[in-house]
């Protein structure tokens, strides 16, 4: 897996601050722009996350690359709505001879289990070529492909929605592909915005866990992760 920030809402604070001060001033925009553009916003950030207003964090973009997730896991990225998506197509581009696939990590921890897994995979692959090579057209002789196929995509999500998709994935109860996708991207936008993220992961990092009974018992273990959480 390979995560990317491909690109960001300059001066991503200061869009937000000028945002979160236009709704408390009868100041002009112009005025706003200059206070915000002259002073550190960091303390004005944090303030306004934690009164809630976290409305103004929409007007800050962020575009992330990713390559080498499994078709598995761009499923479960795309539920969430409040983001824009571009993915390689397995309409368009057809599967070549080096078929890139995911495993996980409980059977590439068992050599019997992953040489059969391997096996399947090369198999279907195999299968898929002489589909496409008897004249069967790319977007039917896909509908064979495993989940683990591997694919690549473009993500873009406003600050507002990273900081509920970090909530969500980066959580223990997160599939641990998704999870680990999750925690990169973070790691990522801290790396950007401190302001704007230090708080950020799963919910225990920021109050009492939500999960009940699928708890994994390990707060202060996961809020210690975050807290330290770096590229």
């Amino acid at each position: 897996m390979r995560v990317y920030l491909l690109a960001h809402t300059p001066d991503p604070e200061k869009t937000i601050a000028m945002a979160a001060k236009l709704c408390y001033s009868p100041s002009n925009i112009g005025d706003l722009k200059g206070l915000v553009e002259g002073s550190d916003q960091t303390d004005f950030l944090k303030k306004i996350i934690g009164m809630g207003h976290t409305s103004v964090l929409e007007h800050a973009n962020f575009t992330f690359g990713v390559e080498g997730i499994s078709r598995a896991t761009s499923h479960q990225l795309v539920r969430h709505r409040l983001a824009s998506y571009s993915q390689q197509s397995q309409r368009y581009v057809k599967v070549g001879e080096q078929f890139e696939y995911v495993t996980p990590h409980t059977i590439s921890a068992d050599d019997e289990k992953k040489l059969k897994f391997d096996d399947a995979v090369r198999a279907i692959h195999k299968i898929y070529g002489e589909l496409v090579d008897s004249g069967i057209p790319a977007e039917d002789a896909r509908y064979i492909l495993p989940n683990a196929a591997a694919t690549k995509i473009i993500i873009t999500m406003n600050a507002r929605e990273l900081t509920h998709f970090f909530t969500l994935r980066c959580c223990e109860r997160a599939q641990w592909e998704i999870r680990e996708m999750a925690c990169e991207m973070l790691k990522l936008a801290r790396d950007i915005v401190p302001a704007l993220f230090e708080s950020a992961g799963p919910g225990c990092v920021r109050g009492k866990c939500t999960e009940g009974a699928m708890t994994c018992g390990r707060t202060e273990e996961i809020r210690e992760k975050f807290k330290n959480l770096s590229s």
